[in-house]
């Protein structure tokens, strides 16, 4: 499998070419209800953000979801591997559910304007994975159940990058970002 560098990141070429663009209609919110024994992977700077957003987002989650956080906390894990707590091994205990759909309530509470951090970055930036150690690995996870975000970004032509600018701009600058489009759209042209 070939690489791409850009700064100090590493990225799965297949980060290249993919496209998708997120279908909750057809995969019900799965990225947040895999089964496991963790939920989102956070990042140690995340731990203050989570504790500073969670009175804002509890309101929309469910007394069940609530009791495992009196019970577990918001995360668990050590330095530099923290992740979210799961309700019974699922679904990431800051999930609530619209209408069957798997949803975030770090996120409803950033978009109704009670909170400054939409939700872990690791969340964010999905279906790309950021495994780091001296640099950054970036990876496209093919979740099964994201098929049809794959489909949907086929038919309308949305590119991986481009669905992910904004998270992917949030992870590593402006810059680093132009940098990846110029890569990512001259590969497809050529």
């Amino acid at each position: 499998m070939s690489m791409l560098v850009i700064g100090n990141a590493i990225l799965d070429d297949r980060i290249r070419q993919a496209e998708f663009s997120c279908d909750l209609e057809i995969c019900k919110g799965a990225c947040c209800c895999v089964e496991g024994w963790r939920g989102a992977p956070l990042d140690d700077s995340e731990l203050q953000e989570l504790k500073s957003a969670f009175p804002a987002a509890r309101a929309y989650l469910s007394q069940r979801n609530l009791g495992v956080i009196q019970e577990h906390g918001l995360y668990e894990g050590s330095l530099g591997n923290y992740a979210t707590v799961c309700v019974e091994e699922k679904e990431c205990v800051f999930v609530y559910f619209d209408e069957g759909i798997a949803r975030c309530s770090l996120e409803r509470a950033y978009r109704d304007g009670k909170t400054r951090w939409p939700k872990p970055l690791s969340c964010h930036l999905y279906p790309i994975r950021v495994h780091s150690q001296d640099r950054d690995y970036l990876q496209y996870h093919e979740l099964p159940q994201c098929q049809g975000g794959r489909d949907r970004g086929t038919q309308q032509g949305i590119r991986l990058h481009r669905f992910l600018e904004h998270p992917l701009t949030r992870a590593f600058g402006q810059a680093w970002y132009a940098k990846l489009r110029a890569e990512c759209e001259t590969s497809s042209r050529g």
